[in-house]
């Protein structure tokens, strides 16, 4: 019963897009935060009288686990961006993002939880999605019993390449508006046209892919 179920779901071709884009989606939130750590760079401006710019400003003075955090972030997204490792780079992502929302419910941050949480139901919602492959951490002989014969699609190589052209972009955009001085608004929707226009691109030679099959 359950097995049918979790291969009626997996096998909705629209569904499958809708992960391949939340994978992009989840993986663009951890890139500028991630890139500031990784810089050696302050994550905010709030004041150390403050609790919360107090403990950023503590965790920005370690040095190297405050770079250590930002690359984990990095890896978790260039990973979920391949769609190839999406498993290990959600895996990671979850656990970086359960932190992140227990944090900010402890330090009773002013609507940062509520994103962490949607962040983290996504990211749980990923989880559940790749259950064939990460039942057996849970289960010797595995919970799921899917038919040799049964095909779940998987990412293509067009979701690859484009994923890896977003983490380029968005790491490109991240350095460049950190070196100028000015013209940042304009920067951002050149990057950010260059985002949607490589989104849509893949969309449609997926879609033209598909129909030739």
């Amino acid at each position: 019963m359950l097995s049918s179920i979790y291969v009626r779901i997996r096998t909705y071709y629209t569904l499958n897009l809708l992960v391949w884009l939340t994978r992009y989606l989840l993986a663009f939130a951890f890139i500028p935060s991630g890139m500031k750590k990784v810089l050696g760079q302050r994550f905010t401006s709030i004041g150390t009288d403050n609790p919360i710019g107090y403990f950023f400003e503590a965790l920005f003075r370690t040095g190297m686990y405050w770079n250590f955090l930002g690359w984990g972030q990095l890896i978790a997204a260039v990973l979920m961006m391949t769609q190839l490792f999406a498993n290990l780079g959600n895996l990671i992502f979850f656990f970086i993002i359960t932190n992140i929302f227990f944090i900010t419910v402890s330090m009773h941050f002013t609507g940062t939880w509520l994103i962490a949480l949607l962040m983290l139901f996504a990211s749980t919602c990923l989880l559940l999605w790749d259950a064939n492959r990460l039942q057996y951490i849970v289960s010797k002989k595995g919970f799921l019993e899917i038919s040799k014969d049964v095909k779940l699609p998987e990412a293509s190589r067009i979701w690859q390449i484009s994923g890896m052209l977003l983490f380029v972009e968005s790491v490109s955009y991240t350095l460049i508006d950190n070196v100028i001085k000015t013209n940042h608004l304009q920067l951002f929707f050149v990057f950010f046209i260059a985002i949607i226009l490589t989104v849509v691109v893949t969309i449609i030679l997926e879609y033209r892919n598909r129909k030739l099959q």
